[in-house]
């Protein structure tokens, strides 16, 4: 919003002093040749604007506006003094023309085509040719010339030392306007294939500069007025560069700027590629209205891919799923790592990435991260569904079932043999057993003690079966607390799988579980004195789980530990109150 409200005034007085300025300086109709003029500088202050607007971090669109602006006041002083002004304020905006040819000549074919310039080397050029037209603007303006009101005497000291000033920035100005051209001659040499283009048309406008310099030089008759071959320099001198960029721009996307017919009328379109606000509104967009993980990551890959202009794009997480956003040829150009996962870039039809692409991938990391990471947790968490279904399904199988397999066949075979009291005593224990196997399997399924006694308690139940010494330890509030179901099965099973692994990993000899609440959190702590184990190894996959399942509540799991020093798991989870 605040580049519209510096650059949309900016390219109006620019627009506005091109078109006052001419017919300020002929009048009522304009000759034809003040049209033409108009004509081919509109597009400078147009074309500035549009690219600082819509372009804000590149310097060059800034750029091009600053000559328009430098060039309308400077056409609007003129216009000025041919009605008959002639004081400081008219001599200090004609002093702005040498502030355009500065900017046409050197900065402008120097910082092409995105606002920076080619190399440090330059910086040299950079400083002498801003001094260079600081001084020839100044030398005119302590001169104080005036084509319309020329001096009637000998000129003073002052206007003799501005005189000179005048002429030696002028000078050096056209110095520095070679060994840009040169430079910009070299790089057009160099160019790849997606850019020549660009160059080609930027090393033109030069030229076709260049000799309007020249014709306006030899064919200037002293004062205002030109000859043909003046009024051809002239037109040459303005409007070269504007016609070259604006032909870069339609016909070989410059700054990423398209130019083209929309719809069955005929009016033009700025296609321009997203900026960075516009690719993460879209984006978050497109995310809230996708809860399919899978589909997400293709959301993702294909607002990276259109943001950038890039042939294909890719998201990979860290499982190595990959979902790749047009069709992938060749390796990637870029890529960036995300929590969770990287993305990868492909090439672009348009030229290599630049830094200004860069910092849009760097900007759509943060949310990239976050889609990822919501992505693989959900797929973690239905694996791990899927591991804990065939889990019971197999001691199902291979235990109850098995079990009152063989109780019926028992009990077929009592019936056929007449079976005493001791076979029925034994089929009445199998049958006992049984049951207390189903309990137990239906215990790791969801305990009936958590559903009618809450988290304290079932707890308890399962540390009280425990074969080494076991503490449970609460506040007495928290035993009548309730809370949801997926955050007390959540928690149950953590402290769950956190003792059976002190129990089956740690050889502990004592475990302790504490449970509270404070500031707005639910925490369990398991805590064993057993043989302890490298953090940094790989994570067990239990409580890898876990901590999927309490991440997704908004809550977290750590495990301190140490090889001979026990082992400390940490779980939270938010709660109301």
């Amino acid at each position: 919003m605040s580049s519209r409200l510096v650059a949309g005034p900016l390219a109006l007085i620019a627009a506005g002093g091109v078109v006052a300025g001419p017919l300020l300086e002929t009048g009522l109709p304009a000759p034809p040749q003040q049209w033409v003029f108009i004509v081919l500088v509109l597009p400078l202050p147009v074309l500035g604007w549009l690219l600082a607007v819509r372009r804000p971090e590149l310097r060059y669109g800034w750029l091009l506006l600053a000559a328009a602006l430098a060039l309308g006041l400077s056409v609007f002083g003129t216009g000025l003094s041919a009605r008959g002004e002639a004081h400081v304020v008219t001599t200090a905006l004609g002093s702005l023309g040498a502030v355009f040819y500065g900017l046409t000549w050197i900065f402008v074919p120097l910082l092409f085509p995105d606002g920076r310039l080619p190399s440090r080397r330059w910086r040299p050029v950079a400083w002498i040719s801003g001094g260079a037209i600081a001084l020839h603007a100044g030398g005119i303006l302590v001169l104080g010339y005036n084509p319309y009101h020329p001096p009637s005497g000998p000129p003073s000291a002052t206007e003799l030392a501005g005189a000179l000033a005048g002429a030696a920035g002028q000078f050096v100005t056209w110095i520095m306007a070679v060994i840009v051209f040169c430079g910009l001659v070299v790089r057009w040499r160099r160019s790849g294939r997606a850019e020549r283009g660009q160059y080609a048309w930027m090393v033109g406008g030069m030229v076709a500069t260049a000799a309007g310099a020249v014709l306006l030089s030899l064919f200037q008759f002293g004062g205002p007025q030109y000859g043909a071959a003046g009024v051809v320099g002239l037109l040459a001198v303005v409007g070269s560069l504007p016609a070259a960029i604006g032909v870069a721009v339609v016909r070989h996307r410059l700054l990423d700027v398209r130019v083209g017919l929309r719809g069955s009328r005929l009016h033009l379109v700025f296609d321009l590629r997203p900026t960075v606000d516009e690719v993460l509104s879209d984006l978050g967009t497109a995310l809230e209205d996708t809860p399919e993980p899978v589909e997400q990551l293709a959301r993702l890959a294909a607002a990276v891919r259109t943001g950038l202009d890039l042939r294909w794009a890719a998201v990979t997480l860290a499982d190595g799923t990959r979902v790749v956003s047009g069709e992938q040829q060749g390796p990637a150009v870029l890529e960036l790592p995300v929590r969770g996962g990287r993305i990868e870039c492909g090439p672009r039809d348009t030229g290599p990435l630049t830094r200004v692409d860069r910092r849009l991938l760097e900007a759509l990391a943060v949310p990239a991260g976050l889609a990822i990471q919501s992505a693989g947790l959900v797929t973690r968490l239905v694996n791990a569904q899927e591991a804990e279904r065939r889990r019971i399904e197999r001691n199902i199988h291979d235990g109850v079932q098995q079990q009152l397999v063989a109780l019926i066949a028992g009990l077929e075979l009592a019936r056929a043999t007449g079976a005493g009291p001791a076979v029925l005593a034994g089929l009445r224990e199998q049958a006992r057993q049984t049951l207390a196997d189903l309990r137990e399997l239906a215990a790791g399924i969801h305990p009936s003690a958590l559903s009618q006694g809450g988290l304290v308690e079932a707890v308890e139940e399962r540390c009280s079966r425990l074969p080494v010494r076991t503490t449970v330890t609460s506040p007495p509030s928290l035993r009548a607390r309730r809370f949801a179901d997926q955050v007390e099965g959540a928690m149950y099973f953590t402290v769950s799988e956190a003792v059976a692994n002190a129990l089956k990993h740690a050889a502990a000899a004592t475990i302790e579980v504490r449970l509270e609440q404070d500031g707005g959190r639910l925490r369990a702590t398991v805590a064993d004195d057993g043989k302890g184990f490298d953090p940094g190894a790989p994570a067990r996959r239990g409580l890898a789980t876990l901590a999927d399942r309490l991440d997704a509540l908004g809550g977290s799991l750590t495990v301190d530990s140490e090889p001979g020093k026990g082992t400390r798991v940490n779980a939270w989870v938010p709660v109301d109150g």
